[in-house]
Formats: C-alpha cells, sequence, structure tokens
C-alpha cells in the first residue's frame, strides 16, 4: 500500500462521513475509491469530505465533498461540522472558513463541544433550485405520490441549500412512510434536472419538527443537515413554525436534535449540533485501499 493520507471515520447525528486530508497534494479522492470504501462494512459512509489546501484568500481549506456513488456534492452540513471537529483538535483552531463548490462556509466549535455553520441563505427560484419548470411559488409545488384523489404525499416546499431540497409536510410519524420505496422515484423525478434530497416533516410545535430524509446519491441516510436545514427554512416559509426550530432526525441513533436559525438579520441559516470521531487510519485516494491505526480513544485526529 503506497500513497495513503490520513483520514478519520466520523458521524454527525449518526450521518457516516470520512475526513480525508488531502493537503500538500495536488490530485483527488478518485470516484473509484469513494465506491470501494462505500462498498466496505468497515468505511461505509454518506459522504466523504476531503480536505484541500486553501484555493481562495481568508479560507482554511477547500472541501471536496463526494457522495458513495462516487459522484461530486455541493453541500454537506454534518460532514463540515466533522471536519470543523477534527481540524479544532489539530490545530487548537475554533473558528473555520471553507470552500466548497456551492461558496463559503464559516464554521465555529463552541465550548461545548458543539459546532454551528453557516449554511448561507436559501434559495428559492424556480430556475436556481434547480426545477424543469416554472413556480411563481415554490413553497408549495405541483408533486405527488399516489392515487390523485388521495396522494400519500404531496404538495412539497423546494429550496437550494447550495443543494436542491423537497420537503414534503406530514400529520404522523415520518417513520410510518416507505420512504425506502418513494425516495429513488422522487430523487429522480423529472422535475428535479439535477435530482433532489427528499425529506419527511412533522411539525410538532412553533419550533420543533421532526424529519427523514433520503439523500440524492446516498439513499436512506441516518442524517442529513443541508435536509434539515431546508425543512426548518420551508417551515418558517410556510408560516408552520418561527425562524428558530429544533429539528429532531427520527432516524439518528436517539434521535438526535439539530438547531436551526434563519436569521432575520441576514438570512443566513446557522446550524448548530455535535460531532462525533470513532476512529482513524490512512487510505490510498486513487483506489480506496485501507487500514486502521493501531492506536484506538482519543478525539477526532488526522
Amino acid at each position: 500500500m503506497a500513497d495513503l493520507v490520513a483520514f478519520a471515520k466520523m458521524n454527525g447525528l449518526g450521518n457516516k462521513i470520512l475526513v480525508v486530508d488531502m493537503r500538500g497534494r495536488a490530485d483527488r479522492v478518485t470516484p473509484a475509491a469513494a465506491i470501494a470504501l462505500a462498498a466496505d462494512a468497515e468505511t461505509v459512509f454518506d459522504q466523504i469530505m476531503a480536505i484541500h489546501d486553501p484555493k481562495a484568500d481568508g479560507t482554511d481549506a477547500f472541501i471536496d465533498i463526494l457522495n458513495c456513488d462516487g459522484t461530486l456534492a455541493q453541500a454537506c452540513g454534518n460532514g463540515t461540522r466533522c471536519v470543523v471537529q477534527a481540524l479544532a483538535a489539530e490545530t487548537g483552531k475554533k473558528a473555520f472558513a471553507f470552500q466548497t463548490v456551492a461558496g463559503i462556509l464559516n464554521a465555529v466549535e463552541h465550548e461545548d463541544g458543539t459546532i454551528s455553520v453557516d449554511m448561507g441563505r436559501p434559495v428559492f427560484a424556480w430556475d436556481r433550485i434547480p426545477l424543469a419548470e416554472e413556480f411563481f411559488d415554490t413553497s408549495r409545488i405541483e408533486l405527488q405520490i399516489g392515487p390523485i384523489d388521495d396522494p400519500v404525499l404531496h404538495s412539497p416546499s423546494a429550496v437550494s441549500m447550495g443543494n436542491p431540497h423537497a420537503v414534503f409536510w406530514v400529520d404522523r410519524d415520518v417513520m410510518s412512510f416507505d420512504l425506502a420505496r418513494f425516495g429513488p422515484l422522487l430523487e429522480n423525478h423529472p422535475i428535479f434536472p439535477e435530482r433532489a434530497n427528499i425529506t419527511l416533516a412533522e411539525v410538532t410545535s412553533r419550533s420543533s419538527m421532526t424529519t427523514r430524509t433520503w439523500e440524492r446519491s446516498a439513499g436512506l441516510t441516518l442524517a442529513c443537515g443541508s435536509a434539515a436545514c431546508a425543512a426548518a427554512v420551508s417551515g418558517a416559509r410556510t408560516g408552520r413554525t418561527g425562524r428558530k426550530v429544533a429539528v429532531t432526525v427520527a432516524s439518528s441513533p436517539n434521535r438526535g436534535t439539530l438547531q436551526i436559525e434563519w436569521r432575520e438579520s441576514d438570512d443566513h441559516v446557522i446550524m448548530t449540533g455535535p460531532a462525533e470521531w470513532e476512529w482513524s487510519g490512512t487510505v490510498d485516494p486513487a483506489t480506496g485501499t485501507w487500514r486502521r491505526d493501531e492506536a484506538e480513544g482519543g478525539a477526532a485526529a488526522l
């Protein structure tokens, strides 16, 4: 095994993340490596967060985000929290600015260990989400699953959080729906030219909701940070909630919760939640061949 780089197996509310250290290198994690890692029970992941040297002044790193099928992703809030925890453990810094294909993400680790990520402004314009046809009001678009006179899911809110989302509002437990069956159909519906993350959301109060997500290119996921942001923003936009919402992710371990604030001052969405280090190792970014470090325990490290 040659040409290995450090990586950490981490999670954000159960969202399985591999943080790969590509700093000091010109190459990238290949789609073949991502697919090989995703196929291994020890390294299966939802997203890879590949940390590269910064490309823009004032940033700490450029982050490539890969899905488990080897495709590139535009945003991953849970993965960004994992990157912050890893780099904070390495450098002692608490505040970071990361460049991604979706823009600049600012993040900070708090004294209690939680991490806040500024996910930027939500995008509501139909052609920027994007949708395949024009909708004047994307808070409720025409899309449904099931019989036309009694649909199982219908009229989602559409929004981009750097990646496209459709949020379906439901009035019962989100775990009671067969999202494994509906998710692929909706993700790949022609209305979404770049496909979409599909979220079920049950509003439980003006300041709380429960969600479950079928993630684009990843399938059923234990958690999706950008989807929690999309649901919180859509809840406020449609008058179902206020602009500060506790989003309980039903499929995450112990039904973990993210705190989402859609700030009135600048329209930015701030997501706050935990990250967890599991173990570290080294990996060949070209092939996905890996080995685990012998030392166990400790904090996130690269």
